[in-house]
Order: structure tokens, then C-alpha cells, then sequence
């Protein structure tokens, strides 16, 4: 595993041709950064016919019906605002994402698994503050030892993050593809043009 957790389209830019829309939040906020918050074109426009978004961008295609033309949508925002959850879930994904894909005793990125730092044998718990993202040599040079133990030391202690510590956290890892009319909603870290 490369710690590239992105959903099929950005996996396979070749997936272009399903033309994925942006879902924002009804404060024009992407629902979420990572992974990016994207649905078919397909319920974008049953979406529409619903009356639950407004259609902000399209794509320069369409969709035929016997009565109907639909310029397919690329960017949806919904009518209803949705509450983020102030809770995170304690998963392996959000564990990657709050330790940034790196591993936590030498900063490793790829063949991520995760780790307990007290080990369960010596009564550690499977919990935000115990488990960290490891690197298989790291984990597998640790063991069931005790941290003290095995020359490692972890670059940060592990806590249990806020929900929007992790969606900025997930703001970092951009997709590999941005369609242009998606740019104005989507505020990356990165360095802006003078």
C-alpha cells in the first residue's frame, strides 16, 4: 500500500469520462477534501431533478433523454446545509490521515499498517492515543516490545484529532486530478502565484 487512499476516479484519470461532479456543502465548502467529495454525473443530475442542489459549473457534454438535454454537472452545491460531524471515527484511514501517511518511528511513506504503542500484551488498548501508523520494518522491529525497548521513538505523540484538524490535515493531499471548474471552490495548500 502506498498510502494513496483516493477514490477511483483519482486513481485512474482515465475515469475523465465519467465526469465526476463536485459536492459542496450549502457553504460552498467541499464536503469533504480527502478523499475529495465527488459523485457521478448520474446522481449529480438526479440530484438536480430532485431539487436538492443547484448546478454551479458544467461540463461542455450532455445527457439526452427523449425530452430532455442535460449539460452534465461538474460542480453541485447543496440546498441543505450538512452538519459536519464533530466526532472522527476512529479508522484506519483517519488514522493515516492524522499521521500525514508517514510512519511514526522513521517518517516512512508507503507500505503503511498501523501499531500499538503499548502492546496489547502488556495492556495497551486499540485507541486513538496507542496506535500510530507504522511502516512494516518498523513495525515488525518493534514487535510487542515496549517502545523503550527498541531504539524507536515516535516523531509525535498520538492523540485523538478534531474533526476539523483532520479536514485540514486532508487539504494536503490534493487529488491527481483537478478539473478546472472545481478550482475556485478548493483552497489547497499551496504557494499562490504573485
Amino acid at each position: 500500500m502506498d498510502g494513496d487512499f483516493r477514490t477511483e476516479f483519482t486513481r485512474h484519470p482515465a475515469a475523465l469520462k465519467h465526469h465526476p461532479a463536485l459536492v459542496l456543502n450549502a457553504d460552498y465548502r467541499p464536503l469533504s477534501y480527502y478523499p475529495l467529495s465527488l459523485w457521478p454525473w448520474q446522481e449529480a443530475v438526479k440530484a438536480k431533478w430532485l431539487d436538492r442542489v443547484e448546478i454551479v459549473a458544467e461540463y461542455d457534454e450532455v445527457v439526452r433523454s427523449p425530452s430532455t438535454v442535460i449539460r452534465i454537472p461538474s460542480v453541485v452545491v447543496l440546498k441543505d446545509y450538512v452538519k459536519p460531524q464533530k466526532r472522527v471515527a476512529f479508522t484506519r484511514f483517519n488514522l493515516f490521515l492524522r499521521d500525514e501517511f508517514r510512519c511514526q518511528y522513521c517518517g516512512a511513506k508507503g507500505d503503511l499498517t498501523f501499531d500499538h504503542v503499548v502492546p496489547r500484551a502488556a495492556g495497551g488498548v486499540t485507541s486513538w492515543q496507542n496506535v500510530v501508523a507504522a511502516c512494516s520494518p518498523c513495525n515488525l522491529r518493534k514487535g510487542s516490545r515496549p517502545l523503550h525497548r527498541t531504539g524507536l521513538a515516535l516523531r509525535k505523540p498520538p492523540r485523538q484529532p478534531a474533526a476539523e484538524e483532520l479536514r485540514n490535515m486532508g487539504r494536503k493531499f490534493p487529488p491527481g486530478h483537478l478539473h478546472e471548474s472545481w478550482m475556485d471552490f478548493l483552497y489547497w495548500d499551496a504557494e499562490l502565484e504573485a
